[in-house]
């Protein structure tokens, strides 16, 4: 259970009461970043800024702490001493994918990070803010012997990500399924970050969920654009340049490896047998949650 707020003269003090404007800190890799957003002069805002703008009726101080191309261990090692110095009434974090793109990957890893930092947070009075997200290999369109290895990656960071929002009562929206991954309209041109409407989508369905606990008092973010759609020539001339660089750069380590995944996922389906690697795959997931402590990190 999370630590009850700070009693103040009257109770209980609600987040941000206290010591002025709610605090609001993001943390994570390019989507909190605002990948796919940008504003008019060129600069990424994304779903975490447009959610602080409808927190309360007072602006909410507002630090994104988030980064392109981290990793849990980025998060944990970097952004969170930095997150917790603030003192933060509320914070997200919403990272993985990029753990799932390296060589490197590691559940059990992945899952006692996330304790890590979910702990320090809650154990701080935060309220936390998580997100699942969808698999870059289904995103991209690749084939299913490449796709495959990447989605049962993904779902076992989504399972550790699921299992941990639980335990530290984080607000946690599900955004891997339905239309995260069908309508085309919430996502770039490169097929891995939302663009303005998707970002939009993300700030409001956050606010919903805090403004069911009466945490969230501003308007709501509007879902409607600001900003035109990027013309299609745009798109493409981003892809090409900037945004096949950041795909390049997050796959060089796992290409090798991911080619050897998919040997052995065509292997395995040409036996019948692919069964045994989602098995595997769940295994690795039980033991990674098994391996954590029954007491939350922070709370010993």
């Amino acid at each position: 259970m999370r630590p009850p707020p700070p009693e103040g003269p009257e109770g209980p003090e609600e987040p941000g009461r206290s010591g002025g404007p709610l605090r609001f800190v993001a943390l994570g890799d390019s989507l909190t970043e605002g990948v796919g957003d940008p504003t008019g002069d060129g600069v990424w805002r994304g779903w975490a800024a447009l959610l602080a703008d409808g927190l309360a009726e007072e602006s909410a101080g507002f630090t994104n702490l988030a980064v392109s191309g981290s990793q849990t261990r980025d998060v944990l090692e970097r952004q969170l001493p930095a997150a917790l110095e603030l003192r933060p009434d509320l914070v997200s974090v919403v990272v993985g994918v990029n753990d799932t793109l390296r060589c490197t990957f590691d559940i059990r890893a992945v899952a006692a990070r996330l304790d890590q930092v979910y702990a320090a947070c809650t154990e701080q009075g935060a309220v936390l803010l998580t997100a699942c997200l969808p698999d870059p290999g289904t995103m991209l369109g690749l084939p299913g012997a490449l796709a495959n290895p990447l989605a049962r990656r993904q779902r076992a960071v989504n399972t550790v990500v699921h299992a941990l929002s639980e335990r530290y009562e984080a607000l946690h929206l599900h955004a891997c399924a339905g239309d995260w991954t069908t309508d085309r309209t919430l996502w770039s041109a490169d097929r891995l970050h939302p663009g303005e409407r998707g970002h939009r989508q993300f700030a409001l369905r956050f606010h919903a969920l805090l403004a069911e606990r009466g945490l969230a008092t501003g308007p709501a973010p509007s879902p409607e654009p600001e900003f035109p759609v990027p013309t299609t020539s745009a798109s493409l001339w981003w892809l090409a340049t900037a945004g096949t660089g950041w795909v390049a750069r997050r796959c060089t380590d796992l290409l090798p490896q991911l080619l050897t995944l998919a040997a052995d996922e065509l292997r395995h389906r040409a036996r019948g047998t692919s069964a045994r690697l989602d098995l595997r795959a769940s295994a690795a997931v039980s033991a990674a949650l098994a391996g954590l402590s029954a007491t939350p990190a922070g709370r010993r």
